[in-house]
């Protein structure tokens, strides 16, 4: 089997970048990486491609919440549609995700999750690797649904929730829940019990009640300042909780469109890079010219990059690109590529737990990898050592 080498490379790690090195993939691994000149002599039936010092190589991104691309959803129920949507992904420079589902009527999130659950036992190595479910409501409030369809809202349930897990054999990692709604935080507390992580989303919870979850187990934040109680004066809110309580990672959609750019300034003042995830919340029409789309059964109208339900002018998802959203984090937060690199990769995987596996670069770590040419874009990415985009 052919190795893949990376050679005169500018390789972005944790703590800075190891300028002229190389970069050596093996069967979906990375097994080295160092210095130019400690580069062995290199057989001609290797695969070489030489960086020849130009832009900069970093790990795959990792997007904790996607709903779709290209024309396709997750709760299309379709795992012909996934391998699309992942095959897509990998041209934004991500090379794994969590797909993540919405709410609608239990029959067509139950469809999903089996869906989902298939894909994931079957799914290829050259396209971004779903690393599991993100169960984004049933469970959520009414008065902060934004786009989700409030018929088929749910109070929280641990049944319901346990047959859900169930079907997707277990691949659940992340649930968005209102938590204000959660009698005895029983649901919150079957999360912490199955190591599943809890996050606070299209809630109204006041301060207390929301700082009384992150006392139970609520470790992270769905879409910050979109879909919960805002911060007054006289109540924190929900985004003020989270804001305040250092163990909270905290989810941001860097487009100028969810929040005001010059907010992302506060949110590192108060969270530091360690606790700030990058996401898309990308939706079908992500990828695709601007035009109408669905969205939980409803019409949503994309125009310069906005999305708008046309029912009730609430905020749909985006279209953003992950790369773009890293470009636009290095643009209004001044951050150098290793820091950039944290909020789209590495805090996502020391939060799922996979970061001995995912997020930096190091001998032993998949081969999940991304070539950025001079101009910031995505050259090529491998996910797995198999180069999944290439630059046309």
């Amino acid at each position: 089997m052919k190795h893949t080498w990376l050679i005169h490379a500018n390789i972005v790690m944790e703590d800075g970048i190891l300028f002229n090195g190389f970069l050596q993939m093996k069967d979906g691994k990375i097994a080295a990486l160092d210095k130019m000149e400690h580069c062995p002599p290199l057989l001609m039936m290797e695969n070489v491609i030489d960086c020849e010092q130009q832009g900069y190589v970093i790990p795959g991104m990792i997007d904790i919440h996607i709903h779709g691309a290209i024309g396709y959803d997750f709760m299309d129920a379709n795992p012909k549609y996934y391998a699309e949507i992942a095959r897509h992904l990998a041209s934004e420079g991500v090379t794994s995700f969590l797909a993540t589902t919405m709410t609608c009527p239990m029959p067509e999130i139950e469809a999903a999750i089996c869906a989902l659950a298939v894909y994931n036992a079957n799914q290829p190595n050259d396209v971004a690797q779903m690393l599991g479910i993100h169960l984004e409501g049933p469970f959520i409030n009414r008065s902060k649904k934004g786009a989700q369809p409030e018929a088929a809202i749910l109070k929280p349930n641990v049944q319901q929730f346990h047959h859900l897990h169930e079907q997707s054999n277990h691949i659940i990692r992340l649930v968005t829940f209102a938590p204000e709604e959660d009698i005895d935080f029983a649901l919150l507390k079957t999360l912490c019990q199955k190591g599943i992580i809890a996050s606070i989303g299209h809630s109204d919870a006041d301060y207390a009640t929301t700082i009384q979850a992150i006392r139970a187990g609520v470790t992270h934040a769905t879409h910050l300042f979109n879909g919960m109680r805002g911060i007054h004066h006289r109540d924190p809110g929900v985004a003020g909780a989270v804001l305040l309580e250092d163990e909270v990672y905290v989810e941001l959609i860097p487009d100028n469109v969810h929040f005001h750019k010059d907010l992302l300034a506060l949110v590192r003042k108060m969270k530091g890079l360690e606790r700030m995830l990058v996401i898309t919340d990308g939706i079908r029409a992500k990828g695709m010219p601007d035009g109408v789309y669905s969205l939980g059964g409803e019409e949503v109208e994309v125009v310069n990059n906005c999305c708008i339900q046309r029912k009730t002018g609430s905020l749909a998802g985006s279209v953003l690109n992950m790369n773009e959203a890293r470009k636009n984090i290095e643009a209004w937060l001044s951050l150098s590529l290793s820091e950039q690199v944290r909020l789209v990769s590495l805090n996502q995987a020391i939060h799922l737990g996979i970061a001995d596996k995912k997020g930096s670069l190091a001998v032993g770590k998949d081969a999940d990898i991304v070539w950025l040419n001079t101009n910031g874009e995505v050259e090529k990415t491998f996910c797995l050592g198999s180069l999944a985009f290439e630059q046309k």
